[in-house]
């Protein structure tokens, strides 16, 4: 059984960063994706963030140029590393893995595995 247990959310000014960590035990056979998901109060859950197996990464557009998704395979965690963080970036932020998928898109569904999430507050 694969589980995922985020950190590293926080209050920050608008400007500010921090490095969101995700911590997956159990094991996942072949191509996966890992991935990064919001919501915030009253919206859909979306797609921040997603990484294939091969390194290949995917964006909110919103998030292009500001966050990084990368993994430590040896530590088997995923990390989300977000930058100039606007109030908009407020939101619950989910960690998610998919089991036997090649290419890794931004779409909820597909991803069978969530860990409890963790809270990130961006003030004006």
């Amino acid at each position: 059984q694969v589980q995922l247990v985020e950190s590293g959310g926080g209050s920050v000014q608008a400007g500010g960063s921090l490095r969101l960590s995700c911590a997956r035990s159990g094991y996942i056979t072949g191509d996966y994706c890992m991935g990064w998901f919001r919501q915030a109060p009253g919206k859909e859950r979306e797609g921040v963030a997603t990484i294939e197996t091969g390194g290949t990464t995917r964006y909110l557009d919103s998030a292009k140029g500001r966050f990084t998704i990368s993994r430590d395979n040896s530590k088997n965690t995923l990390y989300l590393q977000m930058d100039s963080l606007k109030p908009d970036d407020t939101a619950t932020y989910y960690c998610a893995a998919a089991e036997d998928w090649v290419a890794c898109p931004l779409v909820a569904p597909i991803f069978g595995y969530w860990g409890q999430g963790t809270q990130v507050t961006v003030s004006s």
